[in-house]
């Protein structure tokens, strides 16, 4: 059979078996093996099945998966994301949508020192909806507000989806999580900017507060939140610096988020217990669709499907330009359907090498796609972010109330993503820093 048309014959059972509700991992395994069998044979097959899985996950970089996570509930516990968002609000108090910004300012803090998006838009839903529900914000905004704005976690460092993506390419992770401090940045400032504009229009939507904070309350404030600048510091700084890789940054940001918790006598032994069963089922779930996709790969490596695809790009004269407008429509279709890490397992080991071919930075290019699969989590109908709204609030937010709310965090994206796209030098000039 035609390499191609195996290929694609693979993915679309493959995705057969995912709409009838076979789980994710499970469906790239099955279609791996019979792809392998087909064509190669079943000795090829056992072999990879009984190789592959154990030499991906005794790699050391993915101790910076459960890290991260385990460092993120830590800090939970430890109150860190409400004396963010405290302070946060209290700084910004007398501006129109003052509760918008707050979410926003808090939420890309939270990233810092969580690398989940879900869990970060669950946690900002219980602290920040209340609050906009009291003073009369629009729910739907609102709602749209917190589930965008726990993007910032996949982009921000410390990232899960940066970890991903350099395991499955081979590229630094240091230098991936380095790059996605400045476009995080630039996220929440489209996200300011655009709510401004926005709330010109429909000034409604966001009422002023009533409460007013002295400059004594917000140094108060101001002082509580050096948990999670220390965090931050030891995590990213140890990262830029070179003094220590992911996994050990990651550590240590674990060991220190259980420090405070315990100097702050936070941390009950029911809380120890959860946050470590919350991250290991987490990294299992993870570790168990990375291990499909990577025999996936590996089948689409031996039936040909991956050197004809570099060579179709090659031959079709496709230009950066072009070739990244087609991922950018992969990534938005695929998207509607699946959740943001699978997508992003199953699709970079063919979307890779023709990045390669086509001599696009790699590291930057990694920030579009993390850019993508942010987009992806807010994209109905399967935008987990979503579902962690809804989830989290109890019932006082509707669905199509959400729905509505979050096309404008969706516009501010793909304005985002275009910046990214036409000015390289924002996602690679923090990595060339610290590479040189």
């Amino acid at each position: 059979m035609d390499p191609l048309l195996a290929g694609s014959l693979a993915i679309a059972v493959m995705l057969l078996l995912i709409a009838l509700g076979l789980p994710i991992a499970i469906s790239m395994a099955l279609v791996s093996f019979a792809g392998m069998y087909l064509a190669v044979g079943l000795d090829f097959a056992l072999g990879a099945f009984r190789n592959l899985p154990y030499s991906m996950s005794t790699q050391f970089a993915f101790v910076a998966i459960p890290m991260f996570m385990l460092m993120g509930a830590f800090a939970f516990v430890g109150g860190v994301t409400t004396e963010l968002y405290t302070f946060a609000y209290r700084l910004l108090s007398r501006f129109r949508g003052s509760l918008y910004y707050a979410t926003i300012v808090a939420a890309a803090g939270f990233a810092a020192v969580s690398g989940s998006s879900v869990v970060s838009a669950s946690v900002f839903t219980r602290i920040s909806l209340p609050e906009m529900i009291r003073f009369k914000f629009n729910r739907g905004i609102g709602a749209g507000c917190i589930a965008a704005s726990g993007t910032f976690a996949a982009m921000i460092p410390p990232s899960i989806t940066m970890v991903v993506y350099g395991i499955i390419t081979g590229e630094s992770i240091g230098a991936l999580l380095i790059a996605g401090v400045l476009p995080g940045l630039l996220t929440v400032l489209v996200y300011v900017v655009g709510l401004q504009i926005m709330l010109r229009f429909r000034p409604d939507w966001a009422p002023p507060t009533t409460d007013r904070f002295s400059w004594a309350q917000k140094l108060d404030s101001f002082k509580k939140v050096w948990a999670v600048s220390l965090l931050a510091a030891i995590v990213i700084g140890g990262i830029y610096s070179g003094i220590m890789p992911p996994s050990a940054a990651g550590t240590l940001g674990a060991a220190g988020a259980l420090v405070i918790c315990i100097l702050r006598r936070k941390m009950s032994r029911g809380d120890f217990w959860k946050s470590l069963r919350e991250t290991g089922e987490s990294s299992a779930a993870l570790f168990l669709i990375m291990i499909g996709g990577l025999l996936l790969s590996r089948m689409l490596l031996a039936v040909g499907f991956v050197d004809e695809v570099t060579k179709l790009v090659q031959a079709a004269n496709l230009s950066p330009t072009e070739f990244i407008l087609f991922v950018i429509l992969i990534y938005v279709v695929l998207g509607m359907f699946i959740d943001a890490l699978s997508m992003l397992i199953m699709t970079i080991p063919f979307i890779y090498p023709a990045v390669k071919a086509l001599a696009m930075d790699p590291i930057w290019f990694g920030i579009l796609v993390v850019k993508l699969v942010e987009i992806a989590v807010i994209t109905p109908p399967v935008g987990l972010n979503l579902y962690a709204v809804l989830s989290a609030s109890g019932g006082s937010v509707k669905t199509h109330e959400l729905l509505k709310g979050i096309v404008p965090f969706i516009v501010f994206e793909f304005i985002t993503l275009v910046i990214l796209w036409q000015f390289p030098a924002i996602s690679t000039y923090l990595p060339k820093l610290m590479l040189g």
